[in-house]
């Protein structure tokens, strides 16, 4: 394992840790997309599917465990033990748009025509998209909390790390993954008018991250 690869799993780690502690603390869900924590947790569940089939190292099986029991977690906050502070009416993007490719191209792109491969393939596609709910959610709200947007630089840090990660893994190990690098491009893309923001007004000092509303 490279650094790149360690340092894009502790970022990742750490943007889905941020957004539970704010959750947890604040006792409140606002905010945050719920359909976006579903669409992750869909993206963890169809993954790891061989967690108690396939192992690799016990660094895997503990990244994979806690992955699922904090999206799940999150989940559960926001839909159950919080539900009455999650703003469902703010949080209005249309999920079918992205399940519906997303699930006809995991079917026509993928490295073998097996149901655990098509499963595979239709969680890195997913994920690629996940956070549009969210970020949509900002928009139409005008406005992020700062732990909302330092949960969503952690996670596109996470993004950039693995494109390093990859490039990295071609000149050393000549690895190569079409799939997982141009899912992992465009996720990446969708971030980058946020780390804009993020850059030039969070880090400046503000509570909030404006953005502009919404035509």
């Amino acid at each position: 394992m490279n650094i790149f690869r360690l340092a894009g799993d502790v970022s990742h780690l750490s943007a889905i840790i941020i957004l539970l502690l704010k959750i947890w603390r604040s006792k409140s869900c606002a905010g945050i997309s719920g359909k976006s924590q579903v669409l992750f947790a869909l993206v963890f569940t169809t993954r790891y599917l061989d967690l108690f089939t396939v192992f690799i190292s016990p660094y895997n099986t503990v990244m994979k465990v806690v992955f699922l029991a904090l999206s799940y977690a999150t989940v559960y906050l926001i839909y159950m033990r919080l539900r009455s502070t999650y703003a469902s009416d703010n949080d209005t993007f249309r999920i079918e748009f992205l399940l519906v490719p997303v699930i006809g191209l995991s079917f026509l792109e993928n490295y073998a025509f097996t149901p655990m491969e098509i499963l595979w393939t239709f969680s890195i596609f997913l994920e690629s998209v996940a956070i549009m709910p969210q970020l949509f959610m900002i928009t139409k709200t005008g406005e992020a909390e700062s732990i909302t947007t330092h949960y969503l630089f952690f996670l596109g840090l996470y993004r950039a790390l693995y494109i390093a990660n990859w490039v990295w893994r071609y000149h050393t190990e000549g690895f190569f993954d079409q799939i997982a690098v141009v899912s992992g491009v465009v996720q990446t893309i969708f971030y980058c008018d946020f780390f804009y923001l993020y850059v030039t007004r969070v880090l400046q000092g503000r509570g909030k991250m404006s953005l502009p509303m919404p035509i």
